[in-house]
């Protein structure tokens, strides 16, 4: 495999990052996932758009350009032959002292990884998935705002090691308020007759970009699209509930806390925007070959 390193693809085995990288000492960076489908990279300018207002959000100047990163994705996509997979694009602070100065770190490092991607097994996506609730609070708008997406994952880690030990693979997390706010790593929707509700941003979410997508597909299927606050209890009683993100893309809910939601199994709904994502997401992309 070949990886995207301080401006050239080097090999796996010689991408290395010093241990005085300050986003290996304090999660000081940011970085996008992004997916790659029939040999295009979905969504592109809008993930390294949003990758950009973040490093804007912690004053960290990225030493690239879009377009320049733009290619920089297309070749390491095309040097690893990633058709249909995943690129995880980092930039970290760079090399810096012990101390958490951000300004010793003299020249932010970028690094791009283009492999393949299998975050929950097949048969989730055919029968559905059991979620959990945690006690993991999610962070604080004014202590770290979601729409930064950094490095620094932990707020996350705990709300997974939670559902992990729970039996579940994912897991609602909560915001300050008691509201419904995320997944560990996606968003949350529920469905309620020709009603699609999912959290606002002011609820301490990330605004994902596959959510996005699938606000506008269930607009144009003629649905109410409501960005509100939501509680368990919205959950528990919808008639469907799927989670949405760029490596999982949508996935389907069948049980919260031991409720069953809806039937039991992935709904019409979900199915139908389901199949019109991945046909608007075959369809549009940046030609890697």
């Amino acid at each position: 495999m070949k990886i995207y390193m301080s401006g050239k693809l080097v090999d796996e085995k010689d991408a290395k990052v010093s241990v005085f990288d300050h986003g290996l000492l304090y999660g000081d960076g940011v970085f996008e996932g992004i997916r790659t489908y029939n040999g295009k990279v979905f969504m592109l300018e809008a993930h390294i758009d949003r990758l950009f207002r973040s490093a804007k959000a912690i004053d960290l100047k990225i030493p690239m350009s879009r377009k320049e990163i733009c290619k920089a994705v297309v070749e390491t996509c095309k040097a690893n032959r990633t058709y249909n997979g995943y690129v995880r694009l980092v930039v970290t602070r760079g090399v810096g002292t012990l101390g958490l100065n951000p300004y010793n770190c003299k020249k932010p490092q970028v690094i791009i990884i283009a492999a393949s991607i299998q975050l929950y097994p097949e048969k989730l996506y055919k029968e559905g998935m059991a979620i959990i609730t945690v006690g993991t609070v999610r962070n604080h708008t004014e202590a770290i705002n979601p729409g930064i997406k950094s490095l620094n994952y932990l707020n996350n880690i705990l709300a997974k090691i939670e559902a992990i030990n729970g039996g579940v693979m994912e897991a609602i997390m909560l915001n300050t308020h008691g509201y419904v706010c995320e997944a560990t790593g996606d968003n949350i929707f529920a469905v309620r007759g020709n009603m699609l509700m999912t959290p606002p941003s002011s609820a301490g979410i990330l605004e994902g970009i596959t959510r996005n997508i699938v606000m506008e597909l269930a607009s144009k299927n003629g649905m109410q699209v409501v960005e509100t606050n939501m509680s368990r209890y919205d959950l528990y009683t919808a008639d469907e509930v799927f989670l949405t993100g760029t490596a999982a893309e949508i996935v389907p809910v069948v049980e919260i806390d031991k409720r069953t939601i809806g039937k039991g199994k992935p709904g019409p709904v979900t199915l139908r925007l389901s199949e019109d994502f991945h046909v608007f997401a075959r369809s549009n992309g940046t030609n890697i070959f």
